[in-house]
């Protein structure tokens, strides 16, 4: 370490001799310099190079970013999405982008599909020991033979409800309907999710491919929309906590810090299904940094790290042995960690193709559309619901 400081200095020295010498601080050669400087630095810092990783935004406890690069003497470039479906077309474009990156069941699926993904080396990543056997079988629903995913968090979606607003008991997607909660119900924006609503509640799988199915569907969520106070994503959450709407539709893993913000807050799966999920850690096909990357995995299938996610982000755990810490009370709510029974009753997300892709996306844009007249815009209809 100090053979790098330094050279460090005497870089500077000569950085700084140079820029004298050559027009001050803008000239070329001293940039030069101060990149050479830099990347001494960071060598030093970090001798066994970097790992570029691709997450959702605010998905880990970011203390266990900076525990791995001190432990392991590793750089992490990290970066974030917001949907599985703004990472996609990143990924696809340049496999190399990211080392390892965070999606969902089905964009796993598809990935895996279109070649974007590369199998793990199970040797490298021992710790997946801590990982629960129902869960590692579930997720071969979208990963046959468990061999590109190591699960990170999973949930259900459901209705999360203001017991002060709601009187009467919720156990049906049907709610989202009851004009008792006209503009005081938030759906998500997101066209996976809304149909899933609305296919379940028809008594269909949320993985139609039935054309007529998804018409219905389609026609059910038009139907809903004068009653929507908003469409969002992660907006459901503040908006449910500050007492603005009643009703929202919301991922499991958002209820735990929903309710610990307002305990009027309950969640539930209706009676008629819904969607399980998965988010999994994967590697892409091009990863630069292979070796680190492995590594990353092995570090967050720790037990000390799940817990410390969960308590961070307080979604549900598939480590086994994390949950050995987590608080009984939490293991024990089935809001979130859904019991079996409630899981049979729920599907994982398949990747249906690209023809179904599109389809599901057209009609999503017929639904939110604005309202027209035969005239154009009817510039005395309500506005379009946000």
């Amino acid at each position: 370490m100090k053979r790098f400081a330094v050279l460090g200095i005497v870089i500077i020295m000569i950085s700084a001799v140079l820029a004298g010498c050559n027009g001050g601080t803008g000239s070329p050669f001293a940039a030069e310099m101060e990149n050479q400087v830099q990347e001494e630095t960071r060598a030093a810092s970090y001798p066994n190079g970097i790992v570029k990783v691709f997450n959702w935004g605010e998905y880990i406890d970011e203390s266990l970013i900076q525990q791995f690069e001190r432990e392991y003497g590793i750089q992490v470039i990290y970066d974030t999405f917001t949907t599985n479906e703004e990472m996609y077309p990143k990924i696809a474009a340049n496999p190399s982008l990211y080392d390892v990156i965070c999606p969902s069941d089905y964009m796993i699926e598809k990935m895996i599909q279109n070649g974007l993904l590369q199998k793990i080396d199970w040797t490298k990543v021992p710790n997946i020991k801590n990982m629960d056997q129902l869960c590692m079988e579930r997720v071969q629903d979208f990963d046959p033979g468990n061999q590109y995913t190591v699960p990170y968090t999973w949930g259900t979606v459901g209705i999360l409800y203001n017991k002060k607003m709601v009187t009467t008991p919720i156990d049906s997607w049907s709610v989202l309907w009851d004009e008792t909660y006209a503009n005081n119900m938030i759906m998500q924006d997101s066209v996976r999710d809304a149909f899933m609503v609305a296919l379940k509640l028809l008594g269909y799988s949320c993985n139609s491919t039935d054309e007529n199915e998804l018409q219905e569907a389609m026609q059910l969520l038009k139907e809903q929309k004068p009653l929507v106070k908003a469409y969002a994503i992660d907006e459901v959450r503040d908006k449910m906590i500050n007492d603005s709407a009643a009703l929202g539709v919301i991922y499991s893993g958002e209820y735990l810090y929903c309710h610990e913000e307002n305990e009027d807050l309950a969640y539930v799966v209706p009676k008629e299904g819904s969607n399980l999920w998965f988010d999994g850690w994967v590697i892409t096909s091009e990863a630069q940094n292979v070796e680190n990357a492995h590594k990353w995995l092995d570090f967050l299938c720790r037990a000390e790290s799940a817990y410390a996610n969960f308590e961070y982000i307080t979604y549900a755990t598939p480590n086994e042995a994390a949950k050995e810490m987590i608080d009984p009370e939490y293991l024990n709510d089935p809001g979130v960690f859904a019991t079996e029974e409630r899981m049979d009753k729920c599907e994982i997300y398949k990747y249906l193709g690209m023809e179904m892709e599109d389809m599901y996306y057209e009609l999503w844009k017929q639904v939110k559309a604005p309202e027209v007249s035969i005239f154009g815009w009817n510039p005395f209809a309500e506005e379009e619901t946000e």
